[in-house]
């Protein structure tokens, strides 16, 4: 039986190339490293392609927005704002309310490496909402995919 290959994200398409130079980065000042292209890409281009990724698979819009507002503490009103204004990822980030106290308990791999062990923090945020979109497009049970 030949082997299927999985459906990857935009935003996974776009790290793979990066991803383990900033996984391996240690302890390098992030003023010495250069800003990955995905921290200036705007949210709201990315988007849709979460939105996609999960109709293709049978879930909804309103399920991608539960799990970027429960992962960021934004309200559908301010993630729509973010969206329309094309705020890039690290500004989406560092405006973000605040993070859900469990997402340490977000693990496992994502484009071959593991979420709770990429040293960069605005990386691995990124990350932990590209794996909780591909939980989703899985067919995980929401309150599974929101940790309760």
């Amino acid at each position: 039986m030949p082997h299927r290959r999985r459906d990857l994200s935009w935003c996974e398409l776009i790290l793979i190339h990066d991803l383990k130079k900033l996984t391996n980065l240690g302890n390098e000042s992030q003023k010495e490293m250069k800003k990955h292209r995905i921290y200036t890409t705007a949210f709201g281009s990315v988007y849709p392609h979460y939105v996609q990724k999960a109709e293709k698979k049978g879930r909804t819009k309103e399920e991608v927005d539960t799990i970027i507002c429960w992962l960021t503490g934004y309200d559908r009103e301010s993630l729509q704002e973010h969206i329309d204004n094309r705020t890039d990822f690290e500004t989406f980030f560092e405006e973000a309310p605040q993070l859900n106290p469990n997402v340490s308990k977000i693990t496992g791999v994502i484009c071959g490496y593991r979420v709770e062990e990429i040293q960069e923090e605005l990386m691995q945020k990124i990350r932990y909402l590209d794996k909780l979109i591909d939980e989703l497009a899985r067919g995980k049970a929401m309150e599974k995919i929101l940790r309760k």
